[in-house]
């Protein structure tokens, strides 16, 4: 008896404590006085704790797994505390069973993985008002449980503080008569940490959201002259980019995968942009018309509260439960409870179970927003949004005549805007249903998918019809427009795909128009090229016409085409496309995850690539957020959760650390949002001091004028100007170096002194000078060695000849005359060979080799004759 008094302990500690082991809920504070609970720490110091604390791990928000339980449970709740090492439990209900004996069965799961599994009777565990299950008896079950560090020992410490730790804990109750399943209820476990704070970030992004639609008015109602104000305006953050951001973060939660509850946590915080704002008020009306027909969330992927699903938590099966030997649970401590405060509530039906996040109805869960209410809900704060503009630009412009009146602003104030307030209204209503396309587009087909109440079905498919058509009518009619009044021509092109590198590493290919001016210069690569058909503005129009500069066309359809480069002016059309496709994928393909992961991934991608061509935008800053950060958010959004298809069958920690990467990269996204807006603010604060003389801080003005320098240039759209031509080559000139040379040996050479002066080695460097102690050479017109070229078997001959030997050659000629009688022809000399007259001192040659040279260039002379 007493092993089995302590079996039935220890079951009772894992019982107790894993009834606790996730999180997620708002604790209500029930009890008005502070009460304390008195506990020893370690060092064995009593302490006084706040009994209203929160416990480390606690039960949030449970459901009805069965459908039709035959218990109602209206409290299923339990709590672990490690400060003093305690579990608390609670069970409460009724039921209309006259009389049943009963079974129960505890799991609690985490991460998708069972941690504990118990199952019992109710007699053996003392729970009397289930001893035996009584119509006329209230249940209630309730229990302090002390536990020991080794009971705890399993679990890790990081489980106690990681955000959104995911678990569940199922109560499954059988009726031991028929053996069948009489209740089910699953309730989902937290630590209180958590990545959902929408009353913080929520307000934080409303906060910027709000500044860029201040920022973005002023610049457009600013001014008198409108092609300068359409410039400005142009370069303010556009509050379509905002929500174009935000649409993408919150509404990555209608893929029908099972999400890690990290993400719906995280994009929580964006739901207001989505129109999923929550009111009781608003949901108890919506639900009067919806009726019961709730629809059912197992549609697109979701278990719903209130429908049969035994396979949450693995399932069970009865042949175990009635086939073995049941366990026993002793409380070993129960007393008179206070009201604990850290309890969730039931769900509102429509909900999934807690602890289920799958497809746009789990993403929707922590909104406490049921799937079938996600349409009229989006729908009706989507028209009080409409409501809001309107009347805020009508009392905008009565404020500016009261203000006007007290003489608090001048009269010229603003006086294009007072002029056309009306104008201005109707742009701006239709800015809003153009920036939220997407989401009413999604919503309506979401609702077709979903298939609820049939009065809202009904309401969908006829604002869808309203809006898909009015839309893309405006938008057809904008561009007839433009082409009817701008003189463009249409006719058959070519596109061409230009092979280029981008950041001068990664290959990449343009594409261009063969007609366009990106093909006029002849150094681009191009790698194929299609047919294509192109419209272009014909050359030589004013500048009047130019679609920027067309007063007419900015006042009636601005609102669509002046955040566009002038090149790019139909860009608006191209988006709307685009919107919808990818809204066929989220709302149109609900519950079929293969189809919408690689269906979106293949649109994302494309249009990454064609928005990256186009660079739609006049702004670069508008540009690097729109079209680089969002778009690879997109692409690599997708990508990652195509792993969270239940196909895949991975685990659930390991899909929790991909939810974490996903929460980095569209993090990394809002920061750049936020640090956009707050650039784009300062930057139409200098758009608005654009007339007065003097800015402060003056040290920031030679930065304003770069900012409109940079802002006229891009208001041009030229395309940028070839490079230059490299510069041309220099000629050659001829030139030579001279390294090493050779002396070739002349006639002087075969005198004993002088090669006796001159080194062994004749090609040295050393040959080339003169020796130190030249021999005197009197009366010589030569001042230093001539060195010639002599081709190879020339004869050498010498460079000069002094006076003395020309006159010993004239006597030798008239003695060989009178003697032979023969005349001797005169001899000519080359041009080169001119006697350059020297001082007679400067070289100084002993007669005896004077001598002996004479006598050879006479023999020399003779031969020559």
């Amino acid at each position: 008896m007493a092993s089995r008094r302590t079996s039935g302990v220890l079951c009772a500690k894992f019982l107790s404590f894993f009834l606790v082991l996730l999180m997620l809920h708002r604790p209500v504070l029930a009890a008005s006085d502070t009460r304390y609970v008195q506990t020893v720490d370690d060092s064995g110091n009593t302490v006084y704790l706040d009994d209203a604390r929160r416990p480390a791990l606690y039960t949030g928000d449970y459901g009805d797994c069965l459908g039709d339980s035959l218990i109602n449970v209206t409290r299923f709740d339990a709590a672990y505390y490690k400060d003093n090492m305690t579990v608390v439990f609670h069970l409460r209900g009724n039921t209309n069973v006259k009389n049943e004996s009963l079974m129960m069965y505890i799991g609690v799961f985490a991460y998708g993985e069972s941690r504990f599994t118990l199952t019992f009777n109710p007699c053996d565990a003392n729970i009397a008002s289930l001893c035996p299950m009584n119509a006329s008896v209230p249940i209630e079950a309730s229990g302090i449980i002390p536990v020991s560090p080794s009971d705890v020992a399993g679990i890790p410490s990081i489980a106690l503080t990681i955000p959104d730790f995911e678990g569940q804990a199922l109560l499954r109750i059988f009726a031991n008569s028929t053996e069948s399943e009489v209740g089910c209820y699953s309730a989902v476990v937290t630590n209180g940490a958590t990545f959902s704070h929408p009353s913080a970030v929520g307000t934080v992004m409303g906060i910027f959201t709000l500044i860029a639609i201040v920022a973005s008015f002023a610049t457009a109602a600013y001014g008198d002259d409108i092609p300068t104000m359409r410039k400005h305006y142009a370069h303010s953050l556009s509050v379509f980019v905002v929500f174009a951001v935000l649409h993408h973060v919150f509404f990555t939660g209608a893929l029908s995968v099972n999400w890690p509850s990290v993400l719906p946590a995280w994009w929580s915080n964006f739901a207001w942009a989505g129109g999923m704002i929550y009111s009781n008020h608003m949901q108890n009306a919506v639900e009067k018309l919806t009726g019961s027909n709730l629809g059912s969330t197992l549609s697109v992927g979701a278990a719903g509260a209130g429908y049969t699903t035994n396979d949450v938590g693995g399932g069970y099966s009865i042949r175990e439960i009635y086939g073995r030997s049941l366990s026993n649970i002793y409380r070993r401590a129960t007393h008179n409870e206070t009201e604990r405060s850290w309890y969730g509530d039931a769900v509102r039906e429509g909900l999934p179970l807690p602890g289920n996040y799958s497809g746009f109805a789990g993403t929707l869960a922590p909104e406490n927003i049921p799937a079938s209410n996600a349409f009229i809900t989006g729908f009706l704060w989507f028209l009080v949004l409409i409501a809001v503009i309107a009347a805020a630009f009508a009392s905008f412009r009565w404020l500016l005549e009261a203000l006007t009146a007290i003489k608090l602003v001048r009269k010229d104030r603003l006086g294009t805007y007072k002029r056309h307030w009306i104008e201005f209204t109707v742009a701006a209503v239709l800015r809003a249903f153009f920036i939220g396309f997407f989401m009413m587009m999604f919503l309506t087909m979401f609702q077709f998918t979903y298939r609820g109440s049939p009065g809202v079905t009904a309401i969908a498919a006829i604002l869808f019809v309203i809006y898909f058509v009015g839309m893309f009518a405006i938008a057809v009619f904008a561009i007839y427009y433009r082409l009817r009044r701008g003189n463009y021509h249409a006719g058959p092109d070519r596109l061409n795909f230009e092979r280029k590198r981008v950041w001068k590493i990664i290959p990449w290919y343009g594409v261009s128009l063969k007609n366009g001016k990106e093909t006029e210069n002849s150094h681009k690569v191009f790698a194929g090229s299609i047919p294509w058909w192109s419209v272009q503005q014909v050359k030589g129009e004013s500048q009047g016409t130019d679609i920027h500069h067309d007063e007419d066309y900015i006042r009636k359809f601005g609102w669509l085409a002046s955040r566009f480069r002038r090149t790019r002016w139909w860009f608006f059309a191209a988006w709307l496309l685009y919107e919808f496709v990818r809204a066929c994928f989220y709302g149109g393909a609900a519950g079929h995850p293969m189809v919408q992961v690689f269906g979106l991934l293949a649109v994302e991608t494309i249009a990454l690539i064609a928005i990256i061509t186009l660079r739609p935008f006049e702004a670069t800053r508008l540009n690097a957020l729109m079209v680089y950060f969002l778009g690879f958010s997109k692409v690599l959004t997708v990508a990652l959760s195509a792993a969270f298809d239940i196909r895949f069958n991975l685990g659930r920690i390991t899909t929790t650390a991909i939810g974490i990467v996903i929460i980095v990269i569209q993090g990394i996204l809002v920061v750049l949002l936020l640090i956009s807006i707050a650039v784009g603010a300062f930057s139409s604060s200098m758009s608005l001091s654009r007339n007065r003389a003097t800015f402060k801080p003056k040290s920031w003005t030679p930065l304003r004028e770069k900012y409109f320098k940079h802002i006229n240039k891009a208001a041009d759209d030229l395309p940028p100007p070839p490079p230059p031509p490299p510069p041309p080559e220099e000629p050659k000139e001829p030139y030579f170096n001279v390294t090493s040379f050779r002396r070739c040996p002349k006639i002087e050479d075969e005198e004993d002194d002088v090669i006796a002066s001159f080194p062994e080695d004749p090609t040295s460097l050393e040959s080339s000078q003169p020796p130190k102690t030249r021999p005197s050479r009197s009366h010589s017109l030569q001042s230093q060695r001539s060195f010639t070229t002599v081709p190879y078997g020339g004869r050498v001959h010498r460079a000069s000849w002094s006076s003395r030997d020309f006159i010993a050659w004239q006597e030798g000629n008239r003695h060989r005359s009178s003697s032979t009688r023969i005349a001797s022809p005169p001899i000519t000399m080359h041009p080169l060979e001119r006697v350059r007259s020297i001082d007679s001192d400067e070289i100084e040659k002993p007669p005896a080799q004077e001598t002996k040279a004479v006598v050879n260039e006479k023999n020399l002379a003779d031969n020559a004759t």
